[in-house]
């Protein structure tokens, strides 16, 4: 089982500071994840995420199976010596790629059937098949196969997506019970917690994969359209169901104010592309509110991005020389606010955990969330 300690809990809220144990090393939650989809972080080097302290990197299922495939990823060792990678991975199944892609798939109680988005051609997804494919690709921590339900949605949608995400769960895990692990490391499996915005789907969920006693527990179906304050309803219901000893996973989500929330309500984990992509489109979080790098008022500005951040970004260039590259379209500018945006969200989830640690999680989140509404954000 993987090993997963609970160090200090906050004595007002959910919040909790923790740590899972790999054989890629130790990961301190809570915890933001950067996404390397195909095998890298988009615009950033693995030397740098090193660099800004990243415990763990996404990779996707999908889309590795597809390129470079499998194959070629068990024939060079797995995803970490393939991209020289030296900490934890975690690998999605492949469940948001069936909600992403519905125009491209057909879904039966054996499993998933794809066409691929870049060649048309077919693959049958079974629980047993993603198993395999996530023992070939390598990471430490994998997940089930699940759908991940659209919003809005039927109750009665919603609940036979349920019944069918746990019946893969099942197999899954006994497929995943049956194989080992290829590289000689553990891995370790996570059911996804289904159910929309119903709660007493999510209770169904929830309470199933418990009983069958996974690695750890991924809220799923959460940051596809619904409102905010539904996310952090049932992310608040969930974590009152899940085991206490074993990890919380929220799925996707989100911004700076999400994961604090979230954090509070009792969650552990997080991944999100809006850093890397945010960055690549000029956007740039900072500890008083998110910039367009790109308006005017920084064409002189020969300040940091954010005088409290200690990435590369900020500790060499000036806000002016940034903007000048992102309107030169120089990728050195999609680079540096990718990195500084990285950086942003893992430190935040460090000041996190120092400040449950501390018995002051309240106070940091509520300086923090106040610090950055200020004043008006500029129009991105």
């Amino acid at each position: 089982m993987l090993e997963f300690k609970v160090v200090k809990k906050d004595t007002r809220t959910k919040a909790r500071a923790g740590s899972i144990q790999t054989n890629h090393g130790t990961i301190k939650t809570p915890v933001f994840m950067p996404v390397g989809t195909r095998g890298s972080v988009k615009a950033v080097e693995q030397r740098e995420l090193l660099e800004i302290n990243a415990p763990i990197i996404l990779g996707n299922t999908y889309h590795l199976f597809q390129r470079p495939g499998v194959d070629v990823l068990q024939k060079l060792g797995g995803l970490h010596s393939f991209i020289s990678w030296p900490r934890p991975i975690l690998t999605d199944s492949g469940g948001f790629q069936i909600l992403s892609l519905s125009e491209l798939r057909k879904l039966s109680p054996e499993g998933v059937e794809f066409r691929s988005h870049i060649d048309g051609s077919y693959y049958f997804f079974t629980p047993e098949k993603i198993i395999k494919v996530e023992r070939q690709i390598g990471a430490d921590i994998i997940m089930a196969l699940d759908e991940c339900a659209p919003y809005p949605a039927e109750k009665d949608y919603v609940s036979k997506s349920v019944e069918l995400t746990h019946n893969w769960a099942m197999r899954c895990k006994d497929e995943f019970s049956k194989s080992k692990p290829l590289y000689n490391y553990n891995q370790y499996l996570f059911g996804i917690v289904q159910g929309g915005t119903y709660l007493d789907l999510r209770e169904r969920s929830a309470r199933q994969l418990v009983e069958a006693d996974f690695d750890g527990y991924a809220i799923g179906g959460l940051a596809v359209g619904e409102p905010v304050e539904e996310m952090y309803k049932v992310a608040d219901f969930v974590t009152n169901i899940l085991s206490e000893n074993k990890p919380r996973y929220l799925m996707g989500v989100g911004t700076p104010e999400n994961l604090l929330e979230a954090v509070e309500r009792g969650v552990d984990m997080f991944d999100c592309v809006m850093p890397t992509r945010n960055g690549r489109n000029a956007q740039l979080f900072t500890s008083i509110g998110a910039i367009n790098i790109k308006n005017a008022v920084h064409k002189f500005d020969e300040s940091s991005i954010d005088q409290n951040c200690d990435c590369y970004a900020c500790k060499n260039f000036s806000k002016a020389y940034i903007r000048h590259l992102f309107n030169v379209n120089e990728i050195f500018g999609l680079q540096l606010a990718s990195l500084h945006n990285l950086r942003f969200f893992i430190s935040l989830m460090e000041q996190t955990r120092l400040a449950i640690l501390d018995g002051r999680f309240v106070e940091f989140k509520t300086e923090v969330l106040s610090k950055m509404n200020s004043k008006k954000k500029e129009e991105i």
